[in-house]
């Protein structure tokens, strides 16, 4: 199994700020959200077939925002059966993952399998052959492609892109508290994990852990993309006046200065796609 520490792949070190109650005045006034917005619950998704040609025997795939038949980036939930194994096969593009529910392993066809939990990160690049098995009732992830369309290519059809594959199981995440980043000053225990960024297209990823009874604002200032992993989230925008109830493998998304109103009844994780810095407050 190739693995990759997660201290090794961080490089976007100047992403966020968080601030408490004791924030000056000028960060207290109230930000103005030009924003667009976008909220699709797990529960309203519409399940399709990851790869048609198969039928029943492939996962289910849900859109959470893109279009993955296009030539444009995307996020999808991914649904395999109880027990799934896929023959080796390659994709035509790249593309990452985060386990949601259940266990599931991703490697070359020969590797000893290793059952990565809610939490685990994981990417697999183009051309390059592997399996994909799942084990659980209700085994699901959250997958992210920079471009479409998304197809899937016989093993023989193998070619060589210069990437590497990243296996990272949960337990080996590494989380940093405002102990750990001198830019973080919050007085609530909120913890963030840095897991890729692109110098190309500016956007990077990361997950962001809250704790049970957190109540605040996530402030972005570009593009934002939130998909919860894990716990429970209540959210509403500063243009709605009451809270959503957002389950796991929902999203919540804005497009330009936007303001995300968020609290959680029990310790909750946040995957977060964004091409510029955030705030939590």
């Amino acid at each position: 199994m190739r693995t990759l520490g997660l201290s090794a792949i961080i490089g976007l070190l100047t992403i966020i700020s968080c601030t408490n109650n004791n924030s000056t005045d000028a960060q207290k006034k109230e930000v103005k959200s030009n924003a667009t917005y976008e909220l699709v619950l797990a529960s309203e998704v519409e399940w399709t077939h990851l790869n048609p040609k198969r039928g029943d025997l492939a996962p289910k795939a849900g859109t959470l925002w893109g279009d993955r038949n296009s030539k444009s980036a995307t996020g999808f939930l991914l649904k395999p059966s109880d027990g799934f194994q896929s023959p080796p096969h390659i994709h035509n593009v790249s593309y990452r993952g985060v386990v949601i529910s259940g266990l599931i392993h991703n490697d070359d066809p020969n590797a000893e399998n290793m059952w990565m939990p809610t939490g685990s990160f994981w990417t697999q690049p183009k051309g390059d052959v592997h399996i994909t098995s799942a084990k659980g009732t209700d085994t699901f992830a959250y997958i992210e492609i920079e471009e479409g369309p998304y197809l899937v290519h016989p093993a023989d059809e193998a070619f060589e892109s210069g990437e590497h594959p990243v296996n990272i199981e949960e337990s080996n995440v590494v989380w940093l508290d405002a102990t750990d980043i001198t830019w973080v000053t919050t007085g609530q225990n909120v913890k963030m994990a840095f897991l890729w960024d692109e110098k190309d297209s500016q956007f990077s990823g990361s997950m962001l852990k809250l704790p049970a009874h957190f109540k605040g604002q996530i402030m972005s200032n570009n593009s934002f993309k939130g998909i919860v992993i894990s716990g429970d989230l209540q959210y509403k925008t500063t243009k709605e006046t009451s809270n959503k109830t957002l389950e796991t493998g929902s999203y919540f998304g804005s497009e330009g200065v936007g303001v995300h109103q968020i609290s959680t009844n029990k310790e909750t994780t946040i995957y977060i796609r964004t091409n510029s810095e955030f705030e939590i407050k």
